[in-house]
Parts: C-alpha cells; sequence; structure tokens
C-alpha cells in the first residue's frame, strides 16, 4: 500500500475518533461521523444547511411574531413567545433537498436561493460580492419560492400538531415566555398559540390545491387512530409492571411486533425491526404525510429520501424522546419502546442494551436510503440524531 493510500484510509478512522469526543460541538461531530461512515465530507451540504436554517428561522420567527401579537392582546402586554420542537428537521431536510436540485439545474451562475454570484466571488461582502451581471432562471427561482411556501406551510402545520397534542396531553413545558406565568395562564398561552398556528394553517392551505391538503388530512386521521388506542397500551404496560404474563405477550403481539393491515411501503427487514407498525402510526405517518404535500404541489421527491426520512424521525422518536422521557413515562404509565423493554426484558442491562439495538437498526436503515436519495444531508442529520442522545438515563447503562 502507498503511503498515500494509507494516509486517506486513515482519515475516516480519524474522523470517526474525533467524532466520539463529547466536548465537540454536536454539529461537528455529526459532520465527521458521517464522513467516517461514508467518506463522504459533503461540504456543500453543509454549506447547504446554513441556507436552510435560515429560511426555516425566518419561517418559525413570522409564525411566532403571529401568535405574539395575539397574546399582546390576550394579556394587555408584550409578550415573547418560543416553541420548543424537534419536530421540523425533516422539513428543513426536504426543503435542503430541493434547494440542491434548484442549484443542480440552474446554469446561470448566480444562486437561486441567494440571489448572489455563485462560488468565491459570491461570499465576498459589498460591491464585489453582489448579483449584478445576471439573474437565475426564473423558472428555477419560482420553483424555488414555491418550495419555501410549501414549507412554511409545513412547519405551521407541524407546530400546530404538536401544539394540539401537549395541550390534550396537558403538558406545557414547551410554550416558553419571557414571564411568570401561573398554570392557569400557561394554559391560555398554549390556547392563543395553538388557535393563531391553527388559522395559520388554514389560510396557507386556501393558496394550494387539495392534492397538498389531502395528505396531511389522512396522516393526521392515522395518528390520531393510534391516539384512540392509548388506553389499551396504558392498561398492558400497568399489567405488565405487575407481573401479569399475559399482558407483556400482549404487548409484544400488539404493540412490538404489530403488523399492517393493509398496503405499506416497508421491505421484509425493515417489516422484522421492532415498534415499526406503532411508531409509524404515532409519528412516522405525519412526515409520509409531509412529504405527499410536496408532491402536491408538484414536485418530485424519491421514495428512498421519504423512507430516510420516516425511518430515521422513528429513530429519533425512540433514542431521543423516549429515552428522554422514560421515568417520566414509567410514572405516567405510558407505554413507548422503551418502557416497553424494561418490562420485556430480563432485567435493565439487557433492556438498555435492546434499546441501543432498535435505535441504531432505524439509523442503519434510514443511512441507507439517504445514500440512495443522494442526500449527504440527511445522512449529517441521522449522525445528528444519534450523537444527541443521552442513553446514561436509562436503568442498565453501562456507565
Amino acid at each position: 500500500m502507498t503511503e498515500r493510500r494509507r494516509s486517506e484510509g486513515s482519515l475516516p478512522a480519524a474522523a470517526a475518533w474525533v467524532a466520539n469526543r463529547d466536548a465537540l460541538p454536536t454539529s461537528l461531530r455529526a459532520v465527521l461521523g458521517h464522513y467516517a461512515t461514508t467518506g463522504d465530507l459533503s461540504p456543500e451540504a453543509i454549506a447547504l444547511q446554513s441556507a436552510v436554517e435560515d429560511t426555516v428561522d425566518r419561517i418559525t420567527t413570522d409564525l411566532f411574531a403571529a401568535v405574539e401579537a395575539d397574546l399582546e392582546a390576550e394579556f394587555d402586554g408584550p409578550v415573547a413567545f418560543e416553541y420548543e420542537t424537534k419536530l421540523t428537521m425533516p422539513a428543513e431536510l426536504t426543503l435542503g433537498d430541493r434547494y440542491r436540485r434548484a442549484r443542480d439545474r440552474d446554469e446561470s451562475g448566480i444562486d437561486p436561493i441567494t440571489g448572489r454570484p455563485r462560488g468565491l466571488r459570491g461570499r465576498l461582502p459589498g460591491p464585489l460580492g453582489r448579483a449584478g451581471d445576471g439573474t437565475a432562471d426564473p423558472a428555477v427561482v419560482e420553483e424555488v419560492e414555491c418550495a419555501e411556501a410549501v414549507t412554511e406551510l409545513v412547519v405551521a402545520a407541524l407546530l400546530d400538531g404538536d401544539m394540539r397534542d401537549a395541550i390534550n396531553d396537558d403538558e406545557y413545558g414547551d410554550f416558553v415566555v419571557d414571564r411568570a406565568l401561573s398554570d392557569d395562564e400557561r394554559r391560555r398561552v398554549a390556547r392563543v398559540a395553538q388557535e393563531r398556528l391553527r388559522a395559520i394553517v388554514e389560510e396557507r392551505f386556501a393558496e394550494f390545491p387539495p392534492a397538498v391538503r389531502e395528505p396531511y388530512e389522512r396522516a393526521v386521521e392515522l395518528s390520531e387512530a393510534h391516539q384512540d388506542q392509548d388506553a389499551r397500551f396504558r392498561d398492558l404496560l400497568a399489567a405488565a409492571l405487575d407481573g401479569d404474563g399475559d399482558a407483556g405477550e400482549a404487548i409484544r403481539q400488539e404493540y412490538k411486533f404489530r403488523e399492517f393491515a393493509g398496503e405499506h411501503p416497508f421491505t421484509e427487514q425493515e417489516l422484522a425491526v421492532p415498534y415499526l407498525k406503532t411508531q409509524y402510526d404515532r409519528v412516522g405517518v405525519i412526515y409520509d404525510g409531509m412529504i405527499d404535500m410536496y408532491r402536491g404541489a408538484g414536485f418530485e421527491v424519491s421514495e428512498a429520501f421519504e423512507r430516510a426520512i420516516v425511518l430515521a424521525i422513528i429513530g429519533a422518536q425512540v433514542w431521543l424522546d423516549d429515552v428522554d422521557d422514560y421515568r417520566a413515562d414509567v410514572a405516567d404509565g405510558q407505554l413507548t419502546p422503551v418502557t416497553a423493554e424494561y418490562v420485556l426484558a430480563d432485567d435493565d442491562a439487557a433492556a438498555y442494551r435492546k434499546v441501543r439495538t432498535i435505535a441504531d437498526q432505524y439509523f442503519d436503515l434510514a443511512r441507507r436510503y439517504a445514500a440512495h436519495a443522494d442526500s449527504p444531508l440527511t445522512g449529517i442529520a441521522i449522525e445528528y440524531i444519534l450523537r444527541s442522545g443521552d442513553p446514561s438515563v436509562l436503568p442498565g447503562h453501562p456507565g
């Protein structure tokens, strides 16, 4: 082996070593982890992420400004408002996919996203960096603007749905304001915010054909049908915690390895991954619906990209939310893949290993689809999710 080849082979290994250093920012570790896994450093994807974040930040700022106007009227004074959620990441990734394709299509030398010259000149400040020697392809610019409009609708709809779920569950910690609130006032903040978001969603839907609304409504219906089973799942968890072996077997059949009744997009390998059906109904279907909203607006989105998003989000639900909330979910009697494993396994250490294995299965599948879809941005996001988890909160963690 030549010295150059030894050097090239060592770079991913070095990147993997650095990516595992917890002291580094998670975003950097995600990029290095993606490089270690794929050999692709993806500088264009990293730059694209900045453009996507700018757009989604602008969208959420505008949405929350509308909420703040209603809160000011409700509370007779200015109220700064934020809502903490991870739900917008799939919308960011889908917009990033649209941005990448727009840049690939445009041959003018002008970035159809920023309107600035592409390359070094576009990064220069002042007159040297201004777009004055041409314009991007108008058809591509129109496509970018449409993608941003769909993303604005999708982000508003995701926030509205998450707020409604929080209110239904009587959970208000994600509604953040700049003043001390009583419990009743926090409920009022949540109600006002959700009602404003709901109104915005309806206004935005009116700007699109029915093909954009239909998948959204279908996804919400399927997700709510899953919520209707919540009482049954809670009863099973309570009985299993009391040592009822039949309840444990029911959890395996009805929750862990529940089967799809009709058509579905998954392969035999994917169907063998625990909790696929219940977690698809819980969160995955929402993002299938989101992708179909873009398709309804006229965009082509590959099946591989869609599967990468859905599987990554199911993995994130388990690895981030369900792991973080394990003790609260046990106290509240909430059946999740994590609480299920701790009643099904022989001991805490075995349950911990199983949770890690299940999350890795989802992330491995998502990585493959992201690679097939040629979406390094999604690959980096998967690494970010993986490295954002804190499994040390679980019983049986090796320490």
